[in-house]
């Protein structure tokens, strides 16, 4: 097998912190209806904080991709398969942000959030989209709803992109004999 280009150490790093911490707030959000009433407030705060800090690391890592090229694709890949994997890839940073963003807006135009502040993990004060808390109740209601469903929407474009994602891997992997896993595995030379 021959030896694969490797992304850099930060890129690894930013992409393996990200994916768990996604897949760990999606997780949480969706077995957060089965928590005892106590722990739902504290359990949506810390998907809140988890959102936020992906928006950061997100950021961090766009500035870093823009900064840094990634190894080249595999020189036998189809034309097809570059254009998806660029695209795909497009989809994904831009699901990185827009999720935690959309979010942001929807947690910014909740009817009480004067009443619940926003703490990163129940320590750093965070502050919420001031021109979105100032809107009128009834158009704070219906931000409040749109910006839902859009996150909503959003979570479900990033499940399928996921599966695509890690299926593309796997097939370069053991299917087209290229070592694409070990472009992005930590620790491996």
């Amino acid at each position: 097998m021959v030896v694969a280009d490797r992304y850099t150490r930060t890129a690894i790093t930013l992409h393996w912190l990200i994916a768990v911490l996604m897949i760990g707030n999606v997780t949480l959000i969706l077995f957060v209806d089965t928590f005892p009433d106590a722990m739902v407030r504290p359990a949506i705060n810390l998907h809140k904080s988890i959102g936020l800090t992906v928006l950061g690391l997100g950021l961090l890592r766009v500035l870093w991709r823009l900064s840094h090229r990634p190894p080249p694709l595999p020189p036998g890949m189809p034309v097809w398969e570059r254009l998806g994997a660029h695209a795909a890839h497009l989809v994904l940073y831009g699901l990185i942000l827009g999720l935690p963003i959309s979010g942001w807006v929807h947690d910014s135009a909740f009817k009480s959030a004067g009443d619940f502040p926003l703490y990163l993990y129940g320590v750093i004060p965070w502050f919420r989209i001031g021109p979105i808390m100032a809107l009128d109740p009834a158009t704070k209601e219906q931000v409040h709803t749109l910006w839902f469903q859009i996150h909503s929407s959003l979570a479900y474009v990033l499940y399928a992109m996921v599966a695509l994602h890690i299926l593309g891997a796997l097939k370069h992997q053991f299917i087209d004999k290229q070592p694409e896993l070990q472009r992005m595995l930590p620790g491996r030379k």
